[in-house]
């Protein structure tokens, strides 16, 4: 299982764009080759690069997100990819983020207006809401190190934005790029790769490591998760593939290769 931020195509374009509402995002392209792709949602939608596609829509904690995919995952005919779309951090409601086990630093701010409280009370919100989103990235990595008798597996996590808590009295997420600020723009990203996974993919590993020390951007992912998949698009660009250089056999394999089944997921 791995889990994925969709693009349109890859590559950062002025919103709205015609160009991004007329194409087909990575969750359909991974669809038409063959793999059996479900998005979970726990926003309030998947903005169009779900359209058509089988989704799911849930509400509450993102850990609901893994409710019910072990039953999801028993029918093992074919690859699969499982989108895991997660509310996050997102504010300004960020007490509400996360269960009461998770209020792990105090005093935090419980309210939606955020001039009701201290800064430390605002940061202290925001932290509790990380403690939780890495519980949650944690038990889907438990789940899917679960299913390596069934499925190569992996995992891909990524957050779309980041969060301006107060710096320079800007707070929140959505300024332009060209003045957001890095607290804004600056984001995680974790993966995780069964040895399964690794083996059928033909990646070194120790290469793997070395290139995560190195900066990426979203503009990566479209086409690392067509390289980790074995997915052949005439959009596949492999100076954007993370794994492209790391791979033993350098050349890129043909959609959906014979053997062990796959298993992926993908969030934002």
């Amino acid at each position: 299982m791995s889990a994925v931020l969709p693009s349109a195509a890859g590559h950062r374009f002025a919103a709205p764009s015609p160009r991004i509402i007329g194409v087909e995002a990575l969750a359909h392209l991974l669809s038409h080759a063959g793999f059996r792709v479900l998005w979970r949602d726990n926003q309030s939608d998947c903005k169009g690069v779900c359209a058509g596609l089988p989704s799911e829509r849930l509400e509450g904690l993102d850990e609901h997100l893994l409710d019910g995919l072990d039953r999801i995952v028993e029918d093992t005919h074919g690859n699969r990819v499982l989108v895991l779309h997660q509310l996050g951090s997102h504010g300004p409601a960020y007490a509400s983020r996360y269960p009461a086990a998770f209020a792990r630093f105090q005093p935090a701010c419980g309210s939606a207006e955020l001039r009701e409280c201290t800064p430390a009370e605002i940061v202290n919100a925001y932290d509790n809401s990380l403690l939780y989103t890495d519980h949650v990235i944690a038990s889907a990595i438990r789940f899917v190190q679960a299913q390596q008798g069934a499925y190569d597996t992996a995992l891909l996590y990524a957050s779309d934005h980041g969060e301006s808590l107060g710096e320079h009295n800007v707070y929140l997420h959505g300024l332009p790029r060209a003045i957001a600020p890095r607290e804004q723009t600056q984001v995680p990203m974790v993966a995780w790769l069964s040895p399964g996974f690794a083996r059928s993919a033909a990646l070194d590993m120790n290469c793997m490591s070395a290139r995560a020390q190195q900066p990426v951007s979203h503009d990566h992912l479209f086409h690392t998760v067509l390289g980790l998949l074995d997915v052949r698009t005439h959009v596949y660009d492999g100076a954007f593939d993370l794994s492209a250089g790391c791979r033993r056999h350098p050349e890129m394999p043909s959609v959906a290769t014979p053997g062990r089944r796959h298993a992926a997921a993908a969030a934002a």
